[in-house]
């Protein structure tokens, strides 16, 4: 277990999409608070998403035409490409870089650049264990029309935190973690490989067993099913790995389909606990995917949403989400695209 000392000593991939600090976003303006409900509403016209509240449109069924627009891939896709892990079982797991992405776990070097330090909101921390030990990780709640979306937002885990990582994920009953990031992308290590690579041979922990189930691939993401055990009890719980394998090396993805097709999936994979969700730093996309999530959420109910409220509520829980203004402006264009379609179907 790593004490928090030596935990912000590592300090946090603050710059996990290489971006410059001049960047950053930067939101000025006071906006209610998150307990707050929002009265006013705008509509959408032509190609422009105002900031302010917009409402879906009530003749809209977002639950059923969302499937036409969008379809999402099944688990046993003919786009998928069947991966055999016993072939992989005996690689190191720190050996080699391989900047191709999907598949089970790659090797990466055991050195990580570019890292610095993340400060975060210690009332809205993740507490591990009976000491509350640290862990770089933030209790996110979005509320939206008093309803309450909750999720983790954290750290890819270090090669000395991933028990930390895997202690959290059952202490929180997390049945779903979304991955935004490859392990390697443009030769610089982003997140370490935290989950066995073999169907034979579980990752062993001092407290926990972690058993790779099963995993295939789509086109855009990789879907991995773990089971993690807790020796002392025997205890067990299994967890879906969802990992989003098409975000560039800079910037963010010419295209919002295989996002949005992305974040539905998790969507309906959750179950129970909060959704957890990680990049590298664990804000940048990761913010992203959090608020373009809670906006789908509102769309599917016909509730009126303001992305400058939804993003401002997730940084005063956590610093630093959604880093740059491109990524800002993805969210806006996640959820135009999304209108958009629904309107041509109606």
């Amino acid at each position: 277990m790593s004490s928090p000392m030596e935990v912000r000593e590592k300090a946090g991939r603050d710059n996990d999409e290489d971006e410059d600090d001049s960047d950053d976003l930067n939101l000025r303006k006071s906006l209610p608070s998150s307990s707050q409900k929002k009265t006013s509403t705008k509509s959408v016209f032509g190609n422009k998403v105002n900031s302010e509240n917009v409402k879906s449109s009530h003749h809209l069924s977002f639950s059923n035409k969302y499937e036409l627009v969008f379809p999402e891939p099944l688990e046993n896709d003919n786009d998928e490409e069947m991966w055999d892990v016993d072939d992989l079982s005996y690689r190191n797991r720190w050996s080699s870089v391989d900047t191709e992405s999907a598949g089970p776990s790659k090797s990466v070097s055991p050195v990580l650049s570019g890292t610095s330090r993340l400060s975060k909101d210690d009332s809205t921390r993740v507490p591990l264990g009976k000491n509350n030990d640290y862990i770089n990780a933030s209790y996110i709640r979005i509320v939206n029309h008093e309803e309450e979306y909750f999720y983790i937002a954290t750290q890819g885990p270090l090669p000395d935190t991933i028990e930390d990582f895997w202690q959290m994920v059952m202490e929180n009953n997390c049945n779903v973690i979304a991955m935004i990031t490859r392990e390697i992308e443009g030769g610089v290590i982003k997140c370490y490989s935290y989950w066995p690579i073999s169907l034979k041979e579980p990752l062993e922990f001092q407290h926990f067993r972690v058993l790779l189930e099963s995993f295939h691939i789509t086109q855009y993401f990789t879907i991995r099913i773990f089971q993690i055990v807790r020796k002392s009890t025997g205890k067990s719980q299994f967890v879906k790995h969802l990992q989003f394998t098409k975000w560039p090396d800079h910037g963010t993805p010419a295209s919002a389909d295989f996002f949005i097709k992305y974040v539905s999936y998790v969507r309906k994979s959750h179950i129970t606990g909060p959704l957890l969700v990680h990049c590298s730093a664990g804000v940048g996309r990761t913010g992203v995917f959090i608020c373009v999530d809670a906006v789908f959420s509102a769309i599917k109910k016909n509730y009126s949403f303001n992305i400058m409220n939804i993003v401002t509520q997730m940084r005063k829980q956590r610093c630093g989400m959604i880093q740059t203004k491109e990524q800002y402006q993805f969210c806006y264009e996640i959820v135009l695209e999304v209108l958009q379609n629904l309107l041509a179907l109606n």
